[in-house]
């Protein structure tokens, strides 16, 4: 853990419908002097959408050679990279040619930052896939943020409904492919 770093803990609870994931579990975020609380909760939020044996954080800002989430099989070989926030094109082609599938997580402008990509060199760029979600959510989110917190999360239909530490919020996922751009 990155010294000044804010550890936030989150007693999780996830049912996440669409995928057929269900499961309790806690959390240990540690939030660098430099990350923003929405950055945090995006960060959050791709771990519980992304879910699996294997998941965990990668070491956060000092980890320049993984993303902020990556998934690893029993052997140590990633099987995952999600990326959160606005990577650049060259830590996209590098982990979609590391990993088997990569993602983008981010509460930025997806349009914008797909756009921003255009023309680079991404390694299966057509399978990459950004994830974001209702303008405001995020914010919403990150401003009920504690350093204990209680969050249920229940995905359906690629809607998610979240519950963080007592106050409601729901934002539909949505998905924009790189080769939409």
């Amino acid at each position: 853990m990155a010294a000044g770093a804010t550890v936030h803990t989150f007693a999780v609870q996830l049912a996440d419908v669409d995928r057929g994931v269900y499961d309790d579990f806690a959390l240990r975020v540690a939030r660098h002097p430099s990350e923003t609380d929405a950055f945090m909760m995006t960060r959050v939020l791709a771990y519980c959408l992304e879910y699996e044996e294997g998941i965990g954080f990668s070491e956060g800002i000092s980890a320049t050679d993984e993303p902020a989430v990556l998934v690893r099989d029993r052997t140590g070989r990633v099987t995952a990279w999600i990326e959160v926030g606005a990577p650049d094109a060259e830590r996209l082609h590098y982990g979609s040619r590391l990993a088997e599938r990569t993602r983008v997580y981010t509460h930025r402008d997806p349009a914008k930052l797909v756009a921003s990509w255009a023309g680079k060199r991404i390694h299966q760029a057509e399978t990459i896939v950004v994830h974001s979600f209702d303008p405001g959510v995020i914010d919403a989110a990150a401003s009920l943020v504690e350093r204990r917190n209680t969050m249920t999360l229940s995905i359906t239909e690629r809607r998610l409904y979240l519950d963080l530490n007592g106050t409601s919020l729901d934002s539909a996922v949505h998905d924009l492919a790189l080769e939409a751009a």
